[in-house]
């Protein structure tokens, strides 16, 4: 009976714990996401992004967020765990030592009469005779009697008192946590104890893992599935077009699953019609295109549409499935971009090279899809358009109109506060509410500085096949004093953090890429500071130089700079003219690039240590000859008997000689 209770106590502290070790830390975590959440404040303010409401949320989407299958279930962990809690305190309640003179409600070393009046006193309390309750009966026989009979027994009092249990000294015992039902069961339990540890050690364990392998081996480390990677992979070309990798880029598994429902075509029908401009067609075989457009995959057309709708801020109203569908498709494209731009960059051929025209026209695609921007607005034709559209207020007449007063989007920046301002108002007739909206986003609009050097550490110039260190800093202002903040993007609904790709570029082939971004300051402080030290020890740099350089590097980093650091192996003798581009993939008008020019000399470190080491080899070699000699060299008595028969024997020549002329 004790051992059943000790079980049925112990099992749920085993449930409890089980459910604590990983419920703990997850629930810390959900914490620290929810409370840091400074960069979604430092967004933009004006009116446009007020208003498309991602920025602040409405009661019911703040309970709709809050009321998410993991947050339900964390709460629902939460409340079973507080259950066990109380039970097992409960239970151990229940479970706890025998104390007879508690019991008679009597201090310890009370007299024997004080017992004998204690336990009459509960007698006519809780007796059958005198309380007909089963519970009264049971507490009186299993508590009351039981007490009574420990102190008022010689033996059992002596026990008691050296043992603490009125039968004598008790055996060790050992409880298994588990339920009471399944040591209860009917026979041996043996094969139900095994069929547990099985379950729980065994079985759960390995199905957890293949649950992970199996989610991991369908997609990478940034949420993308493995066959779009290796569909963008296959797909991009070195001479891929910008206006082209819209059509790689909607061909990504994520949208493959997208449904296709019949009740969409007119809805799709009428979105082909108001963006069949953006969609390149040829006007001179317009039939013949549109009859080629719509033989395409169900799930591609509708993912292009959805798009374009996206890039020319189209504003009929959907269906709830369609607006559904719109939504899912710009949530992943930001992180489907990423991967895309992975795979353009990546290298392709001996030299190590990626390509730079595919990445280009991925980043331009990104631009567009954030700021709602069309493709076609990005031609050599109207290319100064762009960047003025990005503008709250601003649509496409209004931009050609300041285009054509101020020539570029640089020289509008450039303008002082009231030049813009006159020029906004009496071109474009904005409200001076309007022109403050524009003044709030060009003051988020950074401009960036590029500082690139390439060298090999420690010594003097490059030479073919060293290992060059590249290392850029790459600093970013804003006018209104922000590093990291969230761009201004009111026809995006997501929150989308601006990122920035530097890139190393030979004509069409990437030497060297990495994205940056500004908002994580803490870990720029902490790479800055590791790929300084890692390029310094090496070197034989003193301490106090390597602190002094890293001091440098951390205050570079707080003003707003970022380090980009890579090694490449160098090419064959010969001068390169590259160009180092850093590109957004948020604002348009903002990319900057610089010229970086790398000579590359005769390789002739190594043949002089060659030469050296060749030296050395033959110097040791003459000397082993000269130990050689003089180690088995003959003594000076066989020498001069070798001497006088060399004599001899010339002697004996000169004679024959003589002989044969006579």
């Amino acid at each position: 009976m004790a051992e059943s209770e000790e079980n049925s106590v112990l099992f749920p502290i085993f449930i409890l714990t089980m459910m604590a070790i990983p419920l703990v830390p997850y629930t810390f975590v959900k914490l620290s996401r929810a409370f840091s959440k400074k960069q979604r404040s430092i967004h933009c303010q004006c009116l446009e992004c007020d208003r498309s409401g991602k920025y602040k949320k409405s009661i019911s989407q703040r309970i709709s967020s809050f009321t998410s299958c993991s947050n339900l279930t964390v709460v629902l962990l939460w409340i079973v765990m507080i259950f066990l809690i109380y039970y097992t305190k409960n239970m151990s309640r229940e479970s706890q030592l025998f104390e007879p003179f508690g019991i008679l409600g009597l201090e310890p070393g009370a007299s024997d009469s004080e017992i004998k009046k204690a336990y009459r006193r509960l007698s006519i309390q809780y007796h059958p005779d005198k309380n007909p309750d089963p519970e009264a009966n049971k507490y009186f026989v299993e508590s009351i009697a039981k007490a009574y009979q420990a102190l008022t027994d010689p033996l059992s009092r002596e026990n008691f008192e050296k043992y603490g249990h009125p039968d004598g000294r008790q055996g060790y015992t050992m409880g298994i946590a588990l339920p009471q039902f399944i040591l209860n069961m009917n026979g041996d339990s043996g094969g139900v104890l095994l069929l547990c540890t099985v379950g729980l050690c065994i079985l759960l364990p390995l199905v957890i893992a293949s649950i992970y392998l199996w989610r991991s081996s369908k997609y990478t480390g940034n949420h993308v599935k493995l066959q779009t990677r290796q569909a963008y992979f296959e797909l991009l070309q070195p001479t891929l077009t910008p206006s082209k990798v819209m059509e790689i880029f909607i061909k990504a598994a994520e949208y493959a699953e997208i449904p296709v429902r019949k009740t969409d075509d007119e809805s799709l029908q009428k979105l082909y019609t108001s963006v069949k401009n953006e969609l390149n067609l040829d006007p001179k075989k317009l039939k013949q295109e549109e009859a080629k457009f719509w033989k395409k995959n169900p799930t591609i057309i509708k993912t292009e549409l959805l798009i374009q709708k996206q890039l020319t801020r189209e504003s009929s109203v959907q269906s709830l499935t369609l607006q559904r569908d719109f939504r899912r498709v710009l949530e992943f494209a930001p992180r489907l971009l990423e991967d895309l731009m992975k795979m353009a960059v990546i290298p392709r051929n001996e030299q190590g090279r990626g390509w730079l025209r595919p990445a280009l026209g991925v980043m331009e695609l990104s631009q567009c899809i954030v700021q709602a921007v069309p493709l076609n607005a990005r031609k050599s034709s109207s290319e100064d358009i762009a960047p003025f559209l990005q503008l709250p207020h601003f649509n496409e007449s209004i931009a050609k109109s300041i285009a054509f007063q101020v020539k570029s989007f640089q020289r509008f920046q450039e303008l002082s506060l009231e030049e813009r301002s006159k020029l906004l108002r009496e071109v474009a007739n904005l409200s001076e509410t309007d022109v403050q909206d524009i003044e709030k986003v060009l003051e988020m609009i950074p401009s960036l500085k590029i500082d690139i050097t390439c060298k090999t550490e420690g010594e003097e110039g490059i030479q073919e096949g060293d290992i060059m260190t590249v290392q850029s800093w790459i600093t970013l202002k804003r006018p209104n004093g922000l590093i990291g903040a969230i761009p201004h993007s009111p026809y995006f609904p997501f929150h989308k953090e601006e990122n920035f790709w530097v890139l190393l570029a030979d004509s069409n082939n990437v030497w060297f890429f990495q994205k940056v971004s500004f908002m994580d300051e803490a870990g720029a402080i902490a790479a800055a500071s590791n790929a300084i030290t890692e390029t310094m020890e090496p070197l034989g740099a003193s301490v106090k130089e390597t602190n002094d350089a890293v001091k440098e590097a951390v205050e570079k980093v707080k003003s707003g700079s970022r380090l980009v650091m890579g090694r490449l192996l160098a090419p064959g003798e010969g001068t390169y003219n590259l160009t180092c581009f850093c590109l957004s993939d948020t604002w348009i008008g903002c990319d900057q690039k610089t010229s970086l020019k790398v000579e590359v000399l005769k390789r002739t470190r190594d043949l002089e240590g060659e030469n050296a080491e060749e030296g050395l080899e033959d110097d040791e070699d003459e000397i082993e000859e000269e130990d050689y000699e003089s180690e088995y060299s003959e003594d000076e008595e066989d020498k001069k008997r070798g001497s006088k028969k060399k004599v001899n024997k010339k002697e004996s020549s000169s004679e024959e000689s003589g002989s044969d002329e006579e």
